[in-house]
């Protein structure tokens, strides 16, 4: 563990005043040079942070200043032969119909190249039904991410979705879920009579 720097008056004031323009690194190195102590850029960068200090060097190009790299075209690092080749496709590639499983446990099919990915279980209710229409879900009958046959598939709004969700009505049987639906209806349309 490094050792806390306890500053004096002279070094808060020299620092505070050399602040301007200067990088913590440079900065060290005056303080090295006249108070004969060695200060690490981060020590300098929490005495700045700990004080609200500004060098007003934001890492950004000033208008005028000139770039390393101007005139060249491309970066070659690696050379020529460590880079694609035209019409190559990656070791990654995969053609569209190709399956993978997201993170969140959903089946995902590709549906277009260059890298267009849908969730499998809409794919399938579309191709059955047509589009899924403006706030509705499909969801899964027997919770089961897994399986996205038709038969478990089930259209709901996002309405009862909330309700199910909220009391627990997604089964593990997808006869329970449907029961749970139209439990969610019942439980939805006495709502809107005690309202008006």
């Amino acid at each position: 563990m490094r050792k806390l720097h306890i500053y004096t008056k002279g070094q808060v004031d020299f620092i505070t005043k050399n602040v301007i323009g200067k990088s913590c690194k440079e900065l060290a190195e005056m303080v090295k040079e006249e108070f004969e102590i060695n200060l690490t850029e981060r020590q300098i960068h929490t005495f700045k942070k700990n004080r609200n200090l500004k060098s007003g060097l934001d890492g950004r190009f000033k208008k005028g200043q000139k770039v390393w790299n101007k005139g060249m075209k491309g970066l070659n690092i690696g050379g020529k032969e460590t880079q694609f080749k035209k019409g190559q496709t990656p070791i990654n590639y995969r053609p569209v119909g190709s399956e993978r499983v997201n993170v969140d446990g959903y089946v995902e099919i590709k549906i277009k190249d260059p890298s267009t990915w849908e969730p499998k279980h809409r794919v399938v209710w579309e191709e059955a039904n047509g589009k899924v229409p403006k706030g509705h879900v499909v969801i899964f009958g027997d919770s089961n991410r897994l399986n996205v046959d038709l038969d478990n598939l089930i259209l709901i709004t996002r309405r009862q979705l909330s309700y199910l969700n909220k009391n627990n009505l997604i089964q593990n049987d997808a006869d329970l879920t449907r029961s749970g639906i139209l439990v969610a209806d019942i439980f939805s349309r006495l709502s809107q009579l005690k309202k008006g």
